[in-house]
């Protein structure tokens, strides 16, 4: 017996869209740089390892916690108008 389409699963549907990667790339991006700046700056109580860096490295958490939760509204008016025209 088919299934209603009321009751099919979401199972061929992506978890994730473009622009959830883009906010993971931009995420990671932020963490490499922040670390990266306190690498080359190599000093212990330096400006850059001390303020710059830290905030880079929580702002891309930050960021991949946000592109991990973010997830697009059900009633997007671009999609309802063209799920009528179909």
């Amino acid at each position: 017996m088919p299934k209603s389409p009321k009751r099919r699963g979401r199972s061929g549907l992506l978890v994730f869209e473009k622009r959830n990667y883009l906010l993971l790339l931009v995420g990671v991006a932020l963490i490499v740089v922040g670390f990266a700046a306190m690498y080359l700056e190599n000093q212990y109580q330096g400006f850059i390892s001390l303020y710059i860096s830290p905030i880079l490295i929580v702002g891309g958490y930050a960021e991949i916690i946000y592109a991990l939760l973010w997830s697009p509204s059900d009633e997007d008016p671009a999609e309802e108008g063209q799920a009528v025209r179909q």
